[in-house]
């Protein structure tokens, strides 16, 4: 960093200031990487890249894309990858059903993923693989032990369910269909302008529409709009159930009541909430060992041994001037319409990538 520098504003050396803007807290980006490695996976299955002894490395050059892509633009001072537990899962054990509708993953797919944590690590990137649990775990935890240290975070994935890790210190930068281009950086404000809810109240609003990605059925008849239009006027699906029947008859309609009402409801919501929480106690390395920068001869050797040749996109993560024709791109602002596609005036706390 230039002399005199405070991270985001520029003071000239050898200039006294009797004021000067305080720095901001430190930011750990933390990713979930099965979910961004799935994302590079079929967003780059067309060219089918391969390393030369044949190896598929598409979706492997994908994520440290996005790596790269996240750092330059965020500048943290810190970074985390989690990856799901490829062995056991806890929820699986509470739930067997979880997850049980998905087809096996093509093999190209698995191989990629099976190489990733190990990659990452030999690149010196602080990687976890927590034992039974998911990359969700670890985006949580991450994200809890920031907040302990003083620190900001940034949250990167492709799911919903870090939205209900949103708080003043926490954001979550989306990567949707489109790749980075599409990326949105969501924050408390953000949040409700998109879905209706605060983030206390996120994981009781995907308690009740449930996620069909993860095979948990929600509450017949609640789909994102009506499970809004309840807990905007009750606070919670508990604060609902108490409520007079007539209440929540007139606030999401006769049918949508009947089933909420209904005995059987409060079993699957429970169950939802049971399987969507995401731990935050999982024990991580201290982020003294995920700092930045990192050795950039280290990464171009670690990639280049799966055939990876990167350089000047690894900027951000080394510590180096960013290369001529690649300058720090700016935030555009978005609406939350049309799921997210029309560029237009920006709600409160809505950035976009690129």
């Amino acid at each position: 960093m230039p002399a005199g520098a405070i991270r985001g504003v520029m003071v000239p050396a050898g200039r006294a200031y009797a004021h000067r803007v305080p720095a901001a807290p430190p930011l750990l980006l933390v990713l979930d990487g099965n979910s961004l490695l799935h994302r590079a996976y079929h967003a780059g299955a067309a060219e089918a890249m391969l390393s030369p002894d044949g190896a598929p490395i598409w979706a492997l050059r994908g994520l440290i894309g996005y790596l790269a892509r996240g750092a330059a633009q965020l500048r943290p001072d810190a970074v985390v990858i989690g990856f799901d537990c490829p062995v056991s899962s806890a929820r699986r054990t509470q739930f067997p059903e979880y997850k049980a509708h998905r087809p096996d993953k093509p093999a190209d797919l698995t191989a990629q993923l099976a190489v990733a944590p190990g990659l990452l690590r030999a690149a010196g990137v602080c990687t976890v693989v927590p034992a039974s649990w998911e990359a969700d775990d670890v985006l949580a935890s991450a994200a809890a032990a920031a907040r302990r240290a003083g620190w900001r975070s940034v949250l990167m994935t492709s799911d919903r369910d870090a939205f209900a890790l949103i708080d003043e210190q926490t954001s979550v930068l989306r990567v949707r269909n489109g790749g980075f281009d599409e990326a949105t950086l969501i924050d408390t404000a953000g949040l409700p302008a998109l879905y209706g809810v605060d983030p206390g109240q996120y994981r009781d609003f995907a308690a009740l529409r449930g996620d069909p990605s993860d095979n948990l059925p929600g509450v017949r008849r609640f789909g994102s709009t009506t499970a809004a239009k309840l807990l905007a006027v009750f606070g919670s699906v508990e604060a609902a159930w108490q409520a007079d029947h007539a209440l929540v008859r007139s606030t999401v309609g006769d049918h949508a009541a009947s089933y909420f009402l209904d005995p059987s409801a409060r079993a699957t919501i429970e169950r939802n909430r049971l399987i969507m929480r995401m731990r935050d106690d999982l024990p991580l390395p201290d982020l003294a060992t995920a700092r930045l920068p990192l050795s950039l001869p280290v990464m171009r050797r670690a990639f280049r041994e799966r055939g990876i040749n990167l350089g000047p996109s690894l900027w951000a993560l080394v510590d180096a001037p960013p290369p001529p024709d690649d300058s720090v791109p700016e935030f555009h602002p978005w609406a939350f319409r049309g799921g997210l596609t029309s560029r237009r005036d920006p709600t409160p706390g809505q950035l976009a990538l690129f």
